[in-house]
């Protein structure tokens, strides 16, 4: 295997850190690479670069791989900081990109701080946001407020925070991944790495488990009524918590959860996106995504995957550096209750009661396995475009239950153009969208005819002389 190619970098800090993981004197370290003690002082201050000669003395004399000591120069944590400072409240100020490298590069400790700091404040504006978007009061909010103890609105913040991207699970599945994997190389590296084997079994004798690892016999059991995405996806999910242990551990702890359901609930999200990270590498799907115009139905095909899965991760790809269309997914039952929310592209979801009716998510229901588009406009003005279409979870057998559900993905209209579904469209489509609320009780336009709630701060007018044909008629004033 050819050696990786090195270049001069300043890795002052790095080379600090590694000196005292090694527990060795500035004098120490330059009788070991034969230089002078003071031109190491120079190198950890960044005052030198370090030479690829110097790397290959640092990993001959150390033992250490240079591939990792070599690093990627800061390149991810620059990705992530350039990320971070387009949000509006860093507009008015003027870092530039080498600013941000040099950072990146020299001070690896402070960028990851930086970008913790972020992500912990990001945590608690959207947890600010639900609060008091359910109309709590000062005190409730600095008490706590509703979602206190809410695990799933811990988990949905959890990720929000982190648009639903986690880098390190994708790099460590492209570590061993590179393309679309089956069933067949999951058993295969489950029997050579960990001494499993795999076994199909009937339903009845699972007792309603779809997956169990059984530690005792070395064997891995799963339902043998699961289709084949459903099967290549647990077997996936089985190894991301066997070999992906440390990394979802670390996404944890970057993490406050107030419930240990929470952050149970986030290590099973955690597993179920390295996962998907497995048999749609972020690199390869990224690229079919774009070159197939996020065509779910298409990309299900190429990946072998359930279009749930599918649209799931589609709504992942905003790695630093390698941002795709940003994208929101929700899954609502018939009764209008959400069991999925990922929201990648800004899209007000209600927090609290039900979403907006006019919304084709509510309405596939009458259409199943068919695709839905349809355009977007919130009062504020926001375009937004989705597809919407019926998921079947379960069944698989005579008499299994089954549960239908609906899946919408979308993204804001200046992003549309890159879909397929709207490259044949002829028309202003996308100039007269369907006028839509985020709930009724937020929703404040006077003519929907669809509409169950009275806006709050709004007066109903009687109708003793004169009765409006839409359910509560108030002032548009």
């Amino acid at each position: 295997m050819a050696a990786p190619t090195v270049r001069s970098v300043f890795m002052g800090p790095r080379l600090r850190r590694l000196r005292r993981e090694l527990g060795l004197t500035q004098a120490d370290m330059a009788t070991d690479l034969d230089i002078s003690a003071p031109y190491v002082a120079l190198l950890e201050r960044n005052q030198r670069p370090v030479t690829a000669d110097m790397l290959l003395r640092l990993a001959r004399t150390y033992k250490i791989n240079l591939a990792d000591l070599a690093g990627d120069g800061g390149a991810d944590h620059a990705a992530r900081m350039q990320a971070v400072l387009k949000e509006p409240m860093f507009a008015d100020i003027d870092i530039p990109p080498l600013e941000i490298s040099d950072i990146a590069i020299g001070y690896p400790g402070l960028a990851e701080a930086f970008l913790r700091l972020y992500t912990a404040y990001r945590e608690e504006q959207l947890a600010l946001a639900d609060r008091s978007g359910a109309g709590l009061s000062d005190a409730a909010i600095s008490g706590g407020g509703l979602d206190v103890g809410d695990p799933v609105a811990e988990v949905r913040r959890f990720l929000a925070a982190r648009r639903n991207n986690f880098a390190d699970l994708d790099d460590a599945a492209e570590r061993i991944a590179h393309g679309p994997v089956n069933p067949g190389w999951f058993i295969a590296r489950l029997k050579s790495r960990h001494n499993l084997h795999v076994r199909q079994l009937p339903p009845d004798i699972m007792v309603g488990a779809v997956r169990r690892l059984d530690h005792h016999r070395r064997q891995i059991l799963f339902d043998d009524s699961l289709d084949n995405a459903s099967f290549n996806f647990q077997l996936a999910q089985q190894l991301a918590y066997l070999e992906f242990s440390d990394e979802i551990e670390t996404a944890l702890k970057a993490a406050h959860f107030t419930t240990p359901n929470g952050k149970l609930l986030a290590q099973r999200s955690l597993a179920s996106y390295a996962a998907a990270a497995l048999i749609m590498p972020y690199s390869a799907f990224a690229k079919a995504a774009e070159t197939r115009r996020y065509d779910v139905e298409a990309l299900a095909r190429q990946f072998g995957t359930s279009f749930e899965q599918t649209a799931h991760r589609i709504t992942t790809l905003q790695k630093p550096g390698a941002e795709r269309v940003p994208f929101f997914l929700v899954r609502v039952d018939p009764a209008g209750n959400i069991s999925k929310l990922l929201d990648g592209a800004g899209f007000p979801f209600a927090k609290h009661g039900g979403g907006c009716p006019l919304w084709s998510v509510h309405g596939v229901f009458k259409t199943p396995r068919q695709i839905v588009t349809q355009w977007l406009e919130l009062p504020d003005g926001q375009k937004f475009f989705s597809i919407a279409r019926t998921v079947t979870a379960g069944g698989g057998s005579f008499k299994a239950a089954r549960v239908e559900r609906a899946i919408a993905i979308g993204c804001a209209a200046e992003h549309a153009g890159k879909l397929i579904y709207t490259r044949d469209e002829t028309g202003p489509r996308a100039d007269a969208p369907t006028p839509v609320g985020v709930a009724c009780r937020v929703c404040h336009r006077p003519t929907c005819a669809a509409r169950s709630e009275l806006p709050i701060g709004r007066e109903l007018l009687p109708d003793d002389y004169r009765r409006l044909s839409v359910p509560f008629g108030f002032s548009s004033d």
